[in-house]
Parts: C-alpha cells; sequence; structure tokens
C-alpha cells in the first residue's frame, strides 16, 4: 500500500543501472552478495549493470561529478550509508545537479551502517530484518521499479562548508560510537553494540548552544512571519534570495530558512535552555542503523528534520535502556526526563568548545557551528 501522498515513478524496461559498489565496506563482503544475491534477480527483472568498484574513498564522489549519466536510468549504491553520501553530494556539485537528481538512486545494503535501507525496508512495510534478507527486500524494490521522492538536508559549516545529507547530523554519544567503532567494521552491524558499551563507560558531557525552527508552532510561541527576515545567498546576507530553481543556471538551491551563522537565530526560533548535552542528534529517516528505530513517525518526503537530544546527567543505566528499547523504537515511550524529541524544519549548533566528534551520514567532520 503506498503511503498517502506519495507518487511513485517507474523505471523504464529494460532499464541500465549503473552500480557503485564498495567492495571494502561492512564485513567486505559487498562485490560477493552482490554477485551472488543481487545480479540473478535483476538479469531476471531486465535491469543491465554497469558495475563501478570503488577503490579509494571519494572515487565514487569523483565519478559521479564529471561523468556523462545520461546512459543510465537509474545510479545504485551498494555500499554502506557513506558511499551514498559520496554520491549525493558529487551529484550536487554538478552544473547540472537540478536535472541529475531527478535520476532515481537505489540503495542497496552493503556496509555495516545501513540505515536508510533499513529506514525504506520499513517505509514499505516489511518486516523487520537485516543482512541478507534486507538485501534481498531492497532488490525486490528495484527490480519492481518504484521511486519517490526523498528530502535532503541542505548543511552549512561556520569554516564555509555546503553539505548535502540523507540520513542524519550528529553531535556527542551517538557520533562518538559511530567513528570509535569504525575499527570493529568487519563485525558488521554488532560493532556498533560494541561501541555503546565502551562509550558508555567512559559518558562525556558537551556544552553548546542548540536552536531550532520547530516543525509546528510551539504552544504559547508567537507565530512566525512569513518569511525569514534576512535571506542567505551562499552564506552570505544580502538581496532576497528568489525561489530555487529561478536563480543562475547550476547556483545551488537557497537556504531560505537560514541566517548567516555569524549572526543570532531569528527570534521565531527556540533557543534550547540547557547547553550541557550527552548527544545531539538530527535524523530525517527512521532508522538509525538496522536495529535502531530512532524516528517512528519520519516518512522519506515529510520535509521535517527529526531532533532529538538528551541533556546531562543522565545515568549509564537509563542512557543503555534508551538505546536497547531504541531497537523497537519505543524509547519515546519511556518518557525518560533527560531525552527530548521536537521535529523542525531548520536548527543550528554552536558547542562551545571544538570537543567531540561530529557526523553527518555516519561521516566525521570537524567540530564547529553548524545549521541545517
Amino acid at each position: 500500500v503506498s503511503p498517502p501522498g506519495a507518487s511513485y515513478g517507474v523505471l523504464p524496461r529494460p532499464c541500465r543501472a549503473l552500480v557503485l559498489l564498495n567492495p571494502q565496506s561492512g564485513a567486505g563482503r559487498a562485490l560477493d552478495d552482490f554477485q551472488a544475491v543481487v545480479q540473478p534477480m535483476l538479469a531476471e527483472a531486465d535491469i543491465a549493470t554497469t558495475v563501478f568498484i570503488t577503490e579509494r574513498p571519494h572515487h565514487a564522489h569523483e565519478k559521479v561529478r564529471d561523468e556523462d549519466l545520461s546512459q543510465w536510468d537509474t545510479l545504485v549504491v551498494m555500499a554502506g550509508d557513506g558511499l551514498l553520501y559520496e554520491v549525493v553530494n558529487g551529484l550536487m556539485e554538478r552544473p547540472d545537479w537540478e536535472d541529475t537528481m531527478k535520476k532515481p538512486l537505489c540503495i542497496l545494503p552493503g556496509g555495516s551502517g545501513n540505515a536508510l535501507a533499513a529506514s525504506i525496508n520499513h517505509y514499505a512495510g516489511n518486516d523487520h530484518v537485516a543482512k541478507k534478507k534486507l538485501l534481498t527486500n531492497c532488490t525486490f524494490i528495484l527490480c519492481k521499479g518504484l521511486h519517490t521522492q526523498m528530502d535532503l538536508v541542505s548543511l552549512s559549516t561556520a569554516s564555509g562548508k555546503r553539505l548535502f545529507s540523507f540520513l542524519g547530523f550528529g553531535w556527542g554519544f551517538i557520533s562518538d560510537v559511530d567513528i570509535d567503532s569504525e575499527k570493529y567494521r568487519r563485525l558488521g552491524n554488532a560493532r556498533f553494540t560494541l561501541g555503546t558499551l565502551q562509550c558508555l563507560a567512559k559518558l562525556r558531557v558537551y556544552q553548546g548552544r542548540l536552536s531550532y525552527l520547530p516543525a509546528s508552532p510551539e504552544p504559547g510561541a508567537s507565530p512566525a512571519p512569513r518569511d525569514p527576515p534576512v535571506p542567505v545567498t551562499n552564506g552570505q546576507a544580502g538581496q532576497a534570495v528568489p525561489p530555487a530553481g529561478t536563480g543562475a543556471p547550476g547556483a545551488l538551491p537557497s537556504d531560505s530558512l537560514l541566517v548567516p551563522l555569524s549572526q543570532p537565530v531569528p527570534a521565531h526560533w527556540t533557543v534550547v535552555p540547557e547547553e550541557e548535552f550527552v548527544t545531539v542528534y538530527a535524523i530525517y529517516q527512521s532508522h538509525l542503523g538496522t536495529n535502531l528505530l530512532m524516528a517512528p513517525a519520519a516518512r522519506l518526503h515529510d520535509g521535517c528534520i527529526h531532533l532529538f537530544y538528551l541533556k546531562a546527567g543522565i545515568s549509564r543505566v537509563a542512557l543503555l535502556k534508551l538505546f536497547l528499547a531504541m531497537a523497537r523504537g519505543t524509547h519515546l515511550d519511556l518518557n525518560c526526563p533527560h531525552l527530548r524529541y521536537v521535529p523542525v524544519r531548520a536548527f543550528r549548533l554552536e558547542p562551545r568548545a571544538a570537543t567531540g566528534i561530529m557526523t553527518v551520514d555516519g561521516e566525521a567532520l570537524a567540530c564547529e557551528p553548524v545549521q541545517g
């Protein structure tokens, strides 16, 4: 059953797919799994594949940024979320990004972190599965050729980077687990369990200011003005920005909800009173990992950033309980006084010091003020 408001496109038949595959991702089985599980199904469905095997970081980024992609009907990423992040940002660097981004993208889980694949499996109404079963389910969606729209979040950093993210942005505990557990990537998804226990042992607190634009007005808040007072053009305050699509050809979409990081957030934003956090995580999909249903309300195209933050003072036991409950998506039912969840349209995070790792779609970023 298609979710309300979802309109699906269908890939042409026969279909030509460019498969970008990272043989090192996850436990290093992506190529074997592709040949054993995926290729026979695609052949049956009349999908012809060209396989591009990545040999180094940024290889896929360069390939999709520079290549003529017109000969393919879809781009398929067989890896973890990190490779799709490379592909999305490579596509957004093209002068013809507006047209290229209309080309359907497919994720087939081949990494240790397969959050988007798990989310899509969940949106499709399938039971929670992992490993080969998840791969089979996602391949089956590709074989059916169904595609729909997905939100991207535009992130800007104080050092002037502009990034596009499909999964989530994090700081603190969750990002520490993600990056610290890289050394156990051969364990597949179990690396996150081990990483969680290690980070629990040395639980840290992070200081900073978090602000956000609520998705719906919060009780008692003054109504938001229709337009932000000072629009941003490529990080500069200035003239009003034309709506996306009317600017110079190839210009990136304007961050119309944001003012420059050097200015205070607009008056109709909410500034979180607490300034000490265990973690801040802005997620736009349902799953943070195959076994972590973090934002049960999230959908692919809901125009919403699901913002979670954990205030300092939570005990290790309470934190572990939250993570165990997150496997079933019941962590909000625990009514933990330290955990806050709010659907937002934009957010800003300003760390007090450059401590801790920030992550975007599971990839490490330098710690600095960021907004999205």
